[in-house]
């Protein structure tokens, strides 16, 4: 085992008398180490119940002869970090996260993983420190958090985002958004809707790396605890069959996890998270790239209109059957002799599976969208690609061209938004907001909402930013080369007009090369001042298209 490096042998006395003040005796030394890597917080909705999950998957690891080790790592609420500074740490978060994992792994010699993550940047993280790490490891995520409820329907967090924009237009009135405000989030879990951190949850489960049913089984669901027990039992079989994510999480296995983005119409953050994860694996022949994704979308349907698409909530879809019943749907477009983390195939875990409900989960002959959820847009405006999350796109806006209207910051867009600086037919442009730009990455929220809560029509907005996975609308991210990087982004101007063909998957802006090569020339480029972290990431991130990686 890994552990006897720290327990075995006369040399290693020292170390033992260490663990032993932990609580350890003679016969647990030749038990094997399980680390559980915990991001519990009191400040994030989605982390606040994991140590109630730590407690489980510690009964399961002892229960099978393990020995548990808990340790934490740091999380971010997107949704709390939103539209002020606190969102350029979100993405970089994912870094210190499969950082702080790998290095508690590596320092104290563990045999195998039991990962505690919830939310958008920790469970990419600690799948990228499980990839990275190569050692058994099996993820228990966190859970959806109930839907909120008002005036009889259901409600999240993006509809607060929204609301805002309804109560500046003289739409609702400010005793309404505070009863909404109240309502929205009725306790722990990740956001309700399928928005990014319940996106790679289901990734997650399809890539194999969870147990089946734990992306939708909500967190305060009894059968969540049931779930954490048998992976802390499970984690222990792993080891001694020496089942380690490379044999998990192969080609194939991205290849399905983009497929169930596509069929669920995921966050278009996913075109970060996967391609990050499989960068990890490229030395066992794994390559995820942005053509990859359009290319299953090409071949996938969106079957499950899930908020902020559609009305559906995570729970309507884990009582339709979960991600297994997805899977089952689309067993025809996906290869189903992966292995996963309980040692059996999909095929054999899907192979009895019914779908409990054909509204939300719709049968491939008759989805809600002939093509997946997500489209990569390429063009002289974006070289390298832009990802857009087309099943959220009304039928009107798959199609869109007008005269820009240009910000530096997102500030900037936010403040010209809510003044009644943008009309209808206008495509705002919202840039140095890229992984080295902003630096970070920011997310959109804030502007794509306030749009829809005005009710300003026909209003496309473009970013080398990203976009939070519960914008809806005609909104095109992860614009590639960005701006600072002397993307053709850089060179727009109030009043360009730029076309946004979703359908064929183009994005352009009427100028000519050399315009843009002569106007990036004379670009002069925001004065950011930036200190401490940020620096040091905006130093070594790649772009959007390579999945924001350091290098």
């Amino acid at each position: 085992m890994r552990s006897d490096k720290i327990k075995k042998g006369i040399e290693r006395a020292p170390h033992r008398s260490l663990l032993r003040a932990c609580g350890l005796k003679d016969e647990d030394f030749d038990k094997p180490f399980i680390g559980i890597a915990n991001s519990f917080t009191d400040v994030v909705p989605g982390h606040i119940h994991l140590n109630e999950l730590a407690a489980e998957v510690k009964k399961g690891v002892i229960a099978n002869g393990g020995i548990p080790f808990e340790f934490n790592t740091m999380a971010i609420c997107d949704g709390i970090a939103m539209n002020h500074i606190g969102m350029k740490y979100s993405l970089p978060s994912r870094e210190i996260i499969a950082s702080t994992v790998e290095s508690m792994t590596m320092g104290h010699s563990f045999d195998g993983l039991v990962l505690l993550p919830s939310c958008d940047k920790v469970v990419p993280g600690m799948l990228i420190a499980a990839a990275r790490l190569d050692i058994p490891s099996i993820v228990v995520t966190g859970g959806p958090m109930f839907p909120g409820k008002f005036k009889g329907e259901n409600i999240d967090l993006i509809t607060v985002y929204e609301a805002v924009g309804e109560v500046s237009s003289g739409k609702m009135s400010k005793e309404d958004l505070h009863e909404l405000e109240c309502n929205a989030c009725p306790g722990a879990g990740s956001c309700s809707g399928l928005f990014t951190a319940n996106t790679m949850a289901c990734i997650t489960e399809t890539l194999g790396m969870s147990l089946s049913m734990c992306a939708t089984t909500l967190a305060l669901d009894e059968n969540k605890l049931i779930i954490a027990n048998e992976s802390g039992k499970r984690i222990v079989e792993m080891i001694e069959e020496n089942l380690i994510p490379s044999k998990i999480m192969t080609q194939k296995s991205f290849e399905n996890a983009v497929a169930i983005d596509m069929a669920l119409g995921g966050s278009s953050n996913t075109a970060l998270h996967i391609p990050a994860i499989a960068n990890e694996l490229e030395d066992k022949g794994v390559k995820v790239d942005l053509d990859l994704f359009d290319k299953i979308s090409k071949i996938v349907p969106h079957i499950a209109s899930i908020s902020p698409a559609g009305e559906d909530t995570m729970l309507d879809l884990h009582n339709a059957g979960g991600i297994p019943a997805v899977l089952k749907t689309i067993q025809s477009k996906i290869d189903t002799s992966t292995i996963t983390c309980n040692g059996k195939t999909m095929n054999e875990n899907i192979k009895e599976v019914k779908i409990k409900d054909s509204n939300v989960i719709r049968s491939i002959n008759a989805p809600v969208h002939e093509e997946g959820g997500i489209a990569i847009l390429k063009g002289n405006l974006a070289p390298d690609g832009s990802v857009i999350k087309q099943a959220a796109v009304e039928d009107n806006m798959m199609y869109h061209k007008g005269p820009a209207k240009v910000f530096n910051s997102e500030e900037e867009g936010v403040e010209a938004i809510f003044n009644g600086e943008i009309f209808e037919g206008n495509i705002v442009v919202i840039r140095y907001e890229g992984p080295k730009g902003g630096p970070g990455m920011r997310e959109m929220l804030n502007p794509t909402s306030a749009i829809m809560g005005l009710g300003i029509k026909n209003v496309a907005l473009i970013t080398d930013g990203r976009f939070s996975g519960g914008t809806r609308g005609p909104c095109v991210g992860h614009i590639s080369p960005e701006a600072i990087s002397d993307g053709p982004i850089a060179a727009i101007v109030d009043g360009d007009i730029i076309e946004i063909d979703i359908k064929n998957r183009s994005i352009n802006v009427e100028l000519s090369d050399n315009e843009i090569a002569t106007r990036i020339a004379n670009v002069k480029f925001p004065e950011k001042e930036i200190k401490g972290w940020l620096n040091i990431y905006r130093k070594s991130v790649s772009s959007a298209d390579k999945g924001a990686i350091l290098r």
